[in-house]
């Protein structure tokens, strides 16, 4: 199937020191794509930018069959783009069934009650996100992608300081979303949680990308073991010896 998103060969430098140097990006309907690499490898400015909250210096981005450079992210969205960055999505302010139900009212989405029920966290979505856990109010954020009924999802670091039960939710919202023909793209370190999820997987390093495939395909690389996998080498080899692909 053809991408939804294509972020090709973009360059992006902050104050004259370069963040991402000829970086690709594709995120396919039906498709779940993990987006890995180090700290300060480019994977946020890469997400960033497909997602039209900045702009890159030179190349070309695409998302549902339109070109753009400058496109406003609230432009980007209105063509079913949904970005969860990797923190304050939502405000303090207000309760998250309270912030759920605006997104429904926007974009005439989904229950917000059936989303919050879908990552596990009926039990506090009368509170303001300020009184949650980070685990918990990572899985409010994505129920907040569940409401909009995107076309495509980029989830910026999603596993990051969550339990073992919360990234197990998440894992199944990514791939439920993927199956119902979404695009998904989630980065992160967690090796173990985005290997399993994913159906290809993108590297991103030293601002650059490339492209691994299948995640079984992606730990056959010695380089990618070596960069990416470190303590986690012996159990992400046992589960890509049946991945997916």
């Amino acid at each position: 199937m053809s991408a939804i998103l294509i972020v090709d060969s973009v360059v992006k430098s902050y104050d004259g020191k370069p963040a991402l140097n000829g970086a690709s990006l594709r995120a396919v309907p039906g498709e779940l794509r993990a987006l890995v690499g180090a700290n300060g490898s480019g994977k946020s400015t890469l997400l960033k930018i497909g997602a039209g909250v900045i702009a890159p210096d030179s190349g070309a981005v695409q998302f549902a069959g339109r070109a753009y450079q400058t496109m406003l992210r609230k432009d980007i969205a209105g063509l079913g783009m949904f970005y969860v960055p990797d923190r304050n999505l939502l405000s303090n302010a207000w309760s998250v069934r309270v912030q759920l139900e605006m997104i429904r009212e926007q974009f005439n989405g989904r229950d917000p009650e059936e989303a919050i029920e879908a990552v596990g966290l009926s039990h506090r979505i009368d509170e303001c996100p300020d009184r949650l856990s980070p685990g918990e109010r990572r899985q409010a954020e994505v129920a907040a992608a569940l409401v909009r009924r995107p076309r495509c999802v980029l989830a910026d670091e999603p596993y990051r300081g969550i339990g073992p039960k919360e990234a197990e939710n998440l894992t199944r919202v990514f791939r439920g979303l993927a199956a119902s023909g979404v695009a998904v793209v989630v980065s992160g370190h967690e090796m173990p949680e985005l290997l399993a999820a994913a159906d290809r997987v993108t590297w991103c390093t030293g601002g650059r990308t490339q492209e691994m495939g299948p995640p079984y395909a992606a730990a056959r690389s010695p380089q990618f073991r070596l960069e990416c996998l470190g303590a986690y080498s012996a159990p992400v080899a046992q589960f890509t010896a049946s991945s997916r692909g």
